[in-house]
């Protein structure tokens, strides 16, 4: 597919008549000469070198051969994020594989709510203590803990797989979240203390929505829940009215059509405040409530 291409810039070429997006044209280069993946400056300083003159000579061979592997994946769907094994999410760098889902840009937005939780639902002195239900990557939990580092942040995973890419990543990363494993609240390692918020990006996709096969890459587990989808959201509603400090928070991810069948859940269960946030996209992406009892 890349045979006698010379220059990084006849690269990206033959790589958009693939139809490959460029920015992802310019993470698998990057990613293959050995770069960080999201060093784009640096790729379009050097959009006119040799490979000869970045690569010795005998790796042109296997770099052609890697990108052309790297491009089938790519184009059979699976999400770059595994290619390259590297995803940005809130400002840090992950280490993301077909262990955990592929980190997406609308789960920010849980963030963004979760750092703007008012004033007098947590305390003035104590540590704030934070709990990430379903952590997969570490992603939520780890931006949560890098934008406030005077929190307790703590988290929990049913699978030990994806506990162990979480692990990685709070290691990388230097952040002292807590890792327990364990089935939503139900989790042995974790102290058994009331929590002030409790986020969550759970599964929610139907168990027969046709998206599922374009989904196929990543993980069944932490994509479907359900019927209707909300089987685990269901059980992570009623479980937290007994985990959450009186007017703590619970801050659900959702499907994009499904933020009044959440919000009818959260009220039905006595939360308080029951609102929703938009994505970028201005989709009712996350749901929440105040446990007031």
């Amino acid at each position: 597919m890349f045979a006698h291409l010379e220059t990084l810039s006849q690269y990206l070429h033959a790589l958009s008549l693939v139809k490959l997006p460029a920015n992802e044209a310019r993470m698998l280069l990057l990613h293959l000469l050995g770069r960080p993946v999201h060093e784009r400056s640096w790729l379009l300083s050097h959009a006119d070198d040799k490979l000869e003159n970045l690569l010795p000579a005998d790796q042109h061979a296997a770099f052609d051969q890697a990108l052309t592997q790297a491009v089938e994946r790519r184009l059979a769907g699976e999400p770059l994020a595994y290619i390259v094994g590297r995803k940005a999410f809130y400002g840090l760098d992950l280490v993301i594989d077909a262990r955990v889902l592929d980190p997406r840009p609308d789960t920010e937005t849980l963030v963004d709510w979760a750092l703007q939780i008012p004033a007098d639902a947590l305390p003035a002195t104590a540590p704030v203590r934070v709990l990430d239900l379903g952590t997969g990557s570490g992603a939520i939990a780890l931006a949560l803990q890098q934008e406030r580092p005077q929190w307790h942040v703590a988290a929990v995973d049913a699978s030990h797989d994806a506990l162990a890419v979480a692990r990685t990543n709070a290691q990388r990363l230097q952040l002292p979240v807590q890792l327990a494993h364990g089935h939503w609240l139900d989790a042995p390692d974790l102290p058994q203390q009331p929590w002030h918020l409790i986020v969550s990006n759970p599964p929610y996709i139907r168990d027969d929505d046709e998206h599922l096969s374009a989904l196929r890459h990543e993980p069944r587990q932490a994509l479907s829940s359900g019927a209707d989808g909300l089987d685990d959201i269901r059980t992570i509603v009623a479980q937290a009215r007994q985990h959450l400090l009186p007017g703590g928070w619970l801050l659900l991810e959702h499907g994009y059509d499904q933020a009044s069948a959440v919000r009818a859940l959260l009220q039905e269960m006595g939360y308080q405040h029951v609102q929703s946030r938009c994505d970028l996209a201005g989709i009712e992406r996350c749901t929440g409530g105040q446990w007031r009892a």
